[in-house]
């Protein structure tokens, strides 16, 4: 056996900021190396960021990632790091594309950095195309698994869908007796993946005959968080060594791994998935290190499901913030539950003296919301204005004369237009305050409240806002802090307030028995039959269809937010604004 400390850099790249990344690379590559690291490993992409989407098939963008490789290995090495080798993902190019592929044939790829050079490369073999994944539209597969001698361990590295698909790398790297599979990530969070993914890592581990290593990045990138989650588990599947999650992290763990005794040999196989994978050897220290005492490894605690989804939102709008050259954000406050968790997840993303907050009184505004919100204010320490928009109101009802729903809509496209004057005036990022079950069944106002940059609590159930109002007040009252959201806002009835007295059970069903019909239509895909057939009322069930199937349009129009379910509205659901299919019944 020998023994090998191997780093895993759960970091946070930005897409397109290659010299920014590559410092990334060098500074944690430092880190791993005062830790005592013998090898350290970056995420998917982690040169380019990711996904780069469309940018993949801009040639001068491949080109970049390709030279910034370059420069990054001769970097390491000028700084004294050329000893450590380095695992990275970046961006590549076979250059030369067969009819169907992508321009330019980009590679998904990874590299081995050593000594100053690239030391071996290879590309990602399992294209994902489902969900938020358009890979078959960006990359051309690979074919090569690379197997490296590192501290007398043969270690086989793969990247991301190689792990999730049956055939391809993980059997190969039993093939070629590896002691370590090294697996770099860039996989986005989803509600209760950890506990996916960390079955999936132990199951692979068992089919690979070896220890399995996983870093992800974290961070948001659009609609996307990365949480991390790094970890390492045994070849029986147990776990060794887990990150915090939602954190740059440096995990370092002291592994005992079968010592390579076979002389290196490259050889083509079959890959067990319909291809055959080429095993390419290359030795860059064949000894094994000398014996030292090993440190426990950390093994973080994995979060409750309502602190993991808290965090996604926190870090999908810090980073959209930040990555996106914003310093604060301003969003209407209404004094219902949706302004104040937007509200409260935006200072705790970027701090309070950051959100901008603006209060819209109208004739239809109860006192009670309006010393609600201006409570919440007080208690985060928030920049708050008070602009009453009745004036504003009367002169377009003056104009105009609406009536009904004109009328309501009037009012939100007025607080719209006061919102995103002061966005322009003070260079805030304005974020619309509505949530899942609001843009489903089309509970909004296109250009009102629909209006601005980043909704963070867009793939948030109605519900869920609730559990995460309780659950933040419940962790400041665990923590001897005044709880930042008014308990008054979280018990009172949910009102749009466009009229006197209006509840949104005036036009919507009790929120716990539509979002549980939302999650099984617009998550699960279920269709009216299977609907009714789970238990669902029959009559309601044509209503909801009938509310989301026409509310497309709107919602192709809102802004991006942190995906946080399986099936968002954006990259995950794709339907046709113009469409006549409805749902039949086969009754």
């Amino acid at each position: 056996m020998a023994q090998l400390r191997l780093a895993l850099a759960q970091v946070n790249p930005t897409v397109g900021d290659l010299e920014g990344n590559a410092d990334l690379i060098v500074q944690w590559s430092r880190r791993a190396a005062e830790a005592g690291a013998h090898l350290v490993a970056f995420p998917e992409m982690m040169l380019t960021g990711y996904p780069v989407e469309d940018l993949a098939l801009r040639a001068s963008f491949v080109e970049a990632s390709r030279r910034t490789l370059e420069r990054t290995a001769r970097r390491l090495a000028d700084e004294g790091l050329g000893a450590l080798p380095v695992v990275t993902g970046y961006l590549d190019r076979l250059g030369v594309s067969r009819p169907g592929q992508p321009a330019g044939a980009p590679l998904n790829a990874l590299a081995w950095l050593h000594a100053g050079r690239v030391a071996a490369r290879s590309a990602k073999h399992h294209l994902p195309n489902y969900g938020v994944f358009d890979e078959f539209r960006y990359f051309v597969r690979g074919d090569r698994l690379p197997v490296v001698r590192v501290a007398g361990v043969d270690v086989a590295t793969a990247i991301c869908e190689d792990l999730w698909q049956d055939g391809g790398p993980v059997g190969v790297t039993r093939t070629a007796g590896a002691g370590l599979l090294l697996v770099i990530n860039g996989s986005p969070y989803e509600r209760s993946k950890d506990d996916v993914r960390l079955e999936l890592v132990a199951r692979r581990a068992r089919e690979a005959g070896c220890t399995l290593a996983y870093v992800n990045m974290i961070g948001g990138q659009d609609e996307l968080v990365f949480d991390g989650d790094s970890m390492i588990v045994g070849p029986d599947g147990g776990l060794l060594a887990r990150a915090e999650p939602f954190a740059e992290r440096l995990l370092v763990a002291d592994l005992t791994l079968p010592a390579a005794t076979t002389p290196p040999r490259s050889r083509r196989v079959d890959a067990a998935d319909g291809t055959a994978i080429t095993i390419e050897h290359t030795v860059i220290s064949a000894d094994p290190v000398p014996a030292y005492e090993p440190a426990p490894p950390p093994i973080a605690e994995p979060l409750d499901d309502l602190a993991e989804v808290y965090r996604a939102l926190v870090l999908g709008v810090r980073d959209y913030v930040r990555k996106n050259g914003f310093r604060s954000v301003i969003c209407g406050l209404s004094g219902g539950i949706d302004s104040a968790l937007v509200a409260t997840i935006a200072a705790d993303a970027i701090g309070p003296e950051n959100v901008h907050v603006v209060l819209l009184p109208s004739r239809y505004s109860s006192d009670h919301s309006v010393a609600d919100a201006e409570e919440l204010v007080r208690r985060q320490g928030l920049q708050a204005r008070t602009v009453p928009i009745n004036d504003m109101v009367e002169a377009f009802e003056r104009q105009l004369k609406p009536t009904g729903l004109a009328e309501e809509n009037l009012q939100a496209r007025v607080r719209a237009v006061v919102w995103m004057a002061l966005s322009n005036q003070e260079d805030h990022l304005v974020l619309t305050t509505g949530n899942k079950s609001e843009l489903a069944t089309g509970y909004s106002t296109l250009y009102g409240d629909s209006a601005g940059g980043f909704g963070p609590i867009k793939d948030v159930m109605k519900t869920m806002v609730w559990a995460l109002a309780r659950w933040r007040n419940a962790q400041a009252e665990a923590a001897g802090r005044t709880p930042p959201i008014p308990q008054r806002i979280i018990d009172k009835p949910p009102s749009a307030e466009l009229r006197p007295g209006q509840l949104d059970t005036d036009s919507l069903p009790d929120y716990e028995v539509l979002d549980a019909l939302l999650h099984d239509y617009v998550e699960r895909d279920l269709g009216r039959d299977a609907l009714i057939a789970a238990g669902h009322d029959a009559a309601l069930v044509e209503r909801v269809i009938r509310l989301v199937d026409r509310a497309e349009y709107k919602r192709r129009q809102y802004p991006p937010g942190p995906k946080i379910t399986p099936k968002n509205f954006g990259r995950d659901r794709r339907l046709p604004i113009t469409n006549r299919w409805r749902e039949p019944s086969t009754g």
